[in-house]
């Protein structure tokens, strides 16, 4: 099974939610090899329960995974900023992560973050699996949380997008914290758009559906971590494109029938 454990989707989480472009998000992910993908969609997006609402309505239940028509699996999930400065990922059963987003409206702006330690005691009281996106990433400070605390999180992503910028530091101090806390290091590509599916994804050795079983394969090792060849190009190319699709939106152009009409033409 071929997972990105770290996907959104939506262009930026301060332009409206689009079925069309998310969409033809779950179209490429397939046509990039893709078998599943973990939605960590940014907890203080514009929209956050309609990008659900929406792949809910045109998926089956698989487990705990919403399964589309184009067989690509998707595993509900959220990413939250701490107070601290730094990004947690959880995913679990769709009904636990849209419940923990509207618990978590009181503290989505920045100012009203909450501390690491009340983060991780709320995700406590739901079977998500937590752990810590893009953890050396500036201007991020988990690492730095005390021992005690760092050891509630149940596994750290090796990103795509910073090991295309800086691979030898990613892999050494993201494999370094996770050998320290003893657990599991998986790879998501925090694509925003569908060019950076596939510069890194994490095979397991066998496909499961719910969180219990893809924990239990994370924990017992049964993976690999594979990186594209090009996946510094496709990293490059992913930015300049989510930059130029937010200006077209900026000046009241529709990114979405531009985007869309030019994969199809």
């Amino acid at each position: 099974m071929r997972l990105d454990f770290h996907t959104h989707g939506k262009l930026a989480k301060k332009l409206p939610f689009s079925t069309a472009y998310t969409d033809w998000l779950f179209g490429e992910a397939k046509r990039a090899g893709l078998d599943a993908l973990c939605l960590t969609e940014h907890f203080n997006t514009l929209q956050f329960a309609d990008v659900y609402g929406y792949i809910n309505s045109v998926s089956r239940r698989s487990g705990d995974a919403l399964e589309l028509e184009n067989g690509l699996k998707i595993f509900p999930g959220m990413e939250t900023d701490v107070a601290e400065g730094g990004h947690i990922l959880s995913i679990g059963p769709l009904e636990a992560v849209l419940e923990l987003n509207r618990r978590l409206k009181p503290h989505k702006e920045k100012g009203a973050f909450l501390p690491f330690a009340q983060l991780m005691d709320l995700f406590a009281e739901y079977p998500v699996v937590v752990g810590c996106g893009h953890p050396f990433r500036a201007p991020g400070h988990v690492p730095e949380l005390p021992e005690e605390q760092l050891r509630r999180l149940q596994f750290l992503d090796l990103n795509g997008k910073d090991l295309a910028l800086d691979r030898e530091r990613t892999e050494r101090l993201t494999y370094g914290l996770g050998k320290r806390l003893q657990i599991p290091v998986v790879s998501g590509s925090d694509t925003h758009q569908a060019v950076q599916y596939g510069c890194v994804a994490t095979v397991f050795e066998n496909a499961c559906d719910t969180i219990p079983a893809l924990y239990g394969e994370m924990r017992a090792g049964r993976y690999e971590i594979r990186l594209s060849g090009c996946a510094a190009l496709q990293v490059r190319t992913a930015c300049l494109l989510k930059r130029s699709l937010k200006e077209i939106h900026a000046l009241g152009g529709d990114y979405v029938s531009i985007l869309t009409q030019g994969a199809t033409a």
